[in-house]
Order: C-alpha cells, then sequence, then structure tokens
C-alpha cells in the first residue's frame, strides 16, 4: 500500500508545530510567554456571541447554501465593497469555513499544472504549499528592509515574471513583517500584474486590524478587481479564530467555480456562525475598537521592550499583530547559525516562545540578515513584560 505521491509536495504551518512544543513545555511545569501564534486571549465580542445563540435557538443548524446564507454574502458585498471603494454584489461573494479555504480553492480554479506562481517569502506557508500541492512552480518574491520597514522588492519580483506566470499572491497587511505598501506601491505592482495579465490572489485577513492610517486594497487600483480574487477572514477583525467563517470575494466568474468546490468539499460554512457574522458586521469597526486599543498597547509596549535589547531592532506597524525583529547580532553574539535551533534553545532556557523567518516559506538563498516573529494577540501585558524581561537578559548574558 502507498500513498499519493504529491503528498511529498504538501506543507504545513509551522506556528503549530511551535506551539506543539510550547504546549508540551509547559505541561511538563514551565511557564511559556505564547508570542508563537496568531491567535487571541481576547474574548470575541459578546453581541456576536448572543446572535449565535440566538441563530441555534431559532433551528439554523442544519444544511444551508453551499455559497453562504444569501443575508450575509450581501453584508460582505456591501461592507467589504464599502470599505474598499469597490461596487460588489452577492455574486462576488463566496463563503467559507475560514480564511485557508480561499487559497486552495482560487489555485484549483485558475492555475493550470506547471504555471509559476509568485508568492511572498517570507509569508504565510501555506501559500507555498497549495501552490506545489496543486502542481504549480512556487516562485518567492521578497522584501527590503528599510530601517524595520519592509518594502516590495519589485525589481527581484519583476525579474521573476515568466511566460507561464499566471498568479500573483499578494498579503497586503503582511505576514509575518507586518508589511504594508504605499500607494504607489501598489500602483505599480498591479501595473506589473496587469501588463503580464495575472491573476491576484490579495490576502486581507489584517485589512480591518490597524493602528493608524487606513488600509488599501489592491483590489481597488483601477483595472484590478476584475482580477483579483480577496480573502476575507472573520477570524482577525472580531477575534474568533475558532470560529472558521470566511469568504471568497472577487469576479463572479471565479466565484462561481468556488462555489461548486464549496460543494464537493464541504457542503457548506457552519449554518448557525454565519447569521451570528451578520450581527458582527453591523457591529463593525465601533464592536471592534476595544479589541485594536488593545492590541495597540500591546504593540506599543512589546516594541520598545524589543528596541530595548542589545542587537535587536524592529518597526512600529501600523496594522496587523505582529513584529519581525532583526536578531542578526544576537545570534552571532551566541554562535548559532540559524533562528530554527535558536527558537527551541530560548523556549527552554526562557519560555518565551516565537517563531523563526524559516517557518515562513522557504527562505532565499541570498539571505544574510535573521529575523524572528512576536505575535502579540494571545499574551496580555503583564506576560508580555515578562516575558520580554527574560527575553532581554537571555539576549544580553
Amino acid at each position: 500500500m502507498q500513498f499519493a505521491a504529491r503528498l511529498e509536495s504538501l506543507g504545513t504551518e509551522s506556528a503549530f508545530e511551535v506551539a506543539r512544543q510550547a504546549a508540551e513545555w509547559k505541561a511538563a511545569g514551565n511557564e511559556v510567554f505564547p508570542f508563537h501564534i496568531g491567535d487571541f486571549n481576547i474574548p470575541t465580542p459578546q453581541r456576536v456571541v448572543d446572535a449565535m445563540n440566538r441563530a441555534i435557538e431559532n433551528g439554523k443548524t442544519g444544511y444551508c447554501p453551499p455559497p453562504g446564507i444569501p443575508e450575509l454574502r450581501e453584508a460582505l458585498a456591501d461592507d467589504v465593497g464599502k470599505l474598499r471603494d469597490i461596487n460588489y454584489a452577492m455574486d462576488n461573494v463566496i463563503v467559507q469555513p475560514g480564511g485557508k479555504p480561499t487559497i486552495g480553492k482560487f489555485i484549483l480554479a485558475v492555475m493550470e499544472p506547471g504555471d509559476e506562481v509568485l508568492y511572498p517569502s517570507p509569508g504565510f506557508p501555506i501559500y507555498e504549499s497549495m501552490i506545489e500541492f496543486h502542481g504549480g512552480k512556487a516562485v518567492p518574491y521578497t522584501y527590503i528592509d528599510n530601517g524595520g520597514k519592509f518594502l516590495l522588492d519589485l525589481d527581484q519580483l519583476k525579474s521573476n515574471i515568466t511566460s507561464k506566470t499566471s498568479i500573483l499572491i499578494f498579503n497586503n497587511h503582511h505576514n509575518p513583517t507586518a508589511a504594508e505598501s504605499p500607494h504607489d506601491e501598489l500602483e505599480a505592482l498591479a501595473e506589473i500584474c496587469i501588463e503580464n495579465d495575472l491573476w491576484v490572489l490579495s490576502d486581507e485577513a489584517y485589512f480591518e486590524t490597524r493602528y493608524e492610517g487606513e488600509s488599501e486594497s489592491i483590489a481597488s487600483i483601477p483595472g484590478m478587481a476584475e482580477r483579483t480574487v480577496i480573502l476575507y477572514t472573520f477570524s482577525k477583525r472580531f477575534a474568533m479564530t475558532g470560529w472558521r467563517v470566511g469568504a471568497s470575494i472577487g469576479p463572479p466568474e471565479v466565484m462561481k467555480i468556488i462555489g461548486q468546490l464549496n460543494v464537493n468539499d464541504e457542503s457548506c460554512t457552519n449554518h448557525f456562525a454565519q447569521w451570528a457574522m451578520i450581527e458582527a458586521l453591523e457591529g463593525g469597526t465601533e464592536m471592534c475598537k476595544p479589541i485594536t486599543d488593545e492590541l495597540r498597547v500591546r504593540r506599543d509596549v512589546a516594541r520598545d521592550l524589543l528596541n530595548g535589547i542589545k542587537g535587536v531592532s524592529v518597526g512600529s506597524p501600523s496594522s496587523t499583530f505582529y513584529l519581525f525583529p532583526k536578531v542578526t547580532e544576537v545570534l552571532e553574539n551566541k554562535g548559532l547559525r540559524n533562528c530554527t535551533e535558536w527558537q527551541e534553545v530560548v523556549l527552554k532556557d526562557t519560555g518565551v516562545a516565537f517563531c523563526p523567518r524559516s517557518y515562513f516559506c522557504t527562505p532565499l538563498l541570498d539571505e544574510k540578515e535573521h529575523y524572528v516573529r512576536f505575535a502579540y494577540a494571545g499574551i496580555g501585558l503583564d506576560d508580555i513584560r515578562e516575558g520580554m524581561a527574560r527575553f532581554k537578559a537571555y539576549c544580553e548574558a
């Protein structure tokens, strides 16, 4: 008996590997400071929980339409469209059981085996995994560190485009670097996509998780809405990672295919949770303000403490809940070659759990600097301060 050969191309989300290590370390009686995974210790707004309970009581517990209930699709079209200045309708929206399903379904809908797909590295590892699992060639593009602010390396990206390139995967408000493209960078990227007739998957999981300024979608650039599918998720905006509700939003002809994949994959997304998402969208920004306010305080404290460690430097992101400090000097002082082995050492020496850069897609061969990701959505202020104090003591020892 053998397994399918394509499984050799299937990757994983390595943050869950750190989560496993941290859980085992904690179960052994040790203290853990969880900076490793993009999860919350902030509760979902009560208004949304109450709406879910009402939906259950009202019998919304059976099958529902595979594309999602019409009421939620209409609400998403209105909310997402207004925030991005795009005229979306219900036919532009297919509800998903979380954000991740959009990645694989979009690739299945528009990529032929052997096509080349541009994806960010560092970046969310499931991009690389799904491209290769479905028979594509994953081609990385990267970022330039401009004093703690990460910008796209557009020259490197353009140099990787060939006649076989069919898709660009783009994550503005980026995991793990928290990079956010200014308007001129978005325009330049859109021009590249239009000139080369590329489909675009725009991962906008953190579009609404921001502290200063306003978010902008590449789909809003003229000529882009008709070639762009947005990955939308409720998880980050409303502190509800375990609810598993999201959406694919884009051209109706692509949505029709993704809706058909829904039928084949999961029949439909959780029925009663969809009714609660309508309540979430009605509450909108004001309901989520306490979540963002708490995250902003955590960002400021964690950023300042990291910058107070000799050999560590990090910028101040305006969105996401990630910090991506450069730690090259610390590694050199410790005589270590990579952050992967270092992460395990730090966990056992200090209890501080974080993710090394190597967990965010395959590193490029010419990378010289070392980075790690600290997430702060799932750790309170007292633990941030204590964990950073231990991390500082370790780094400076």
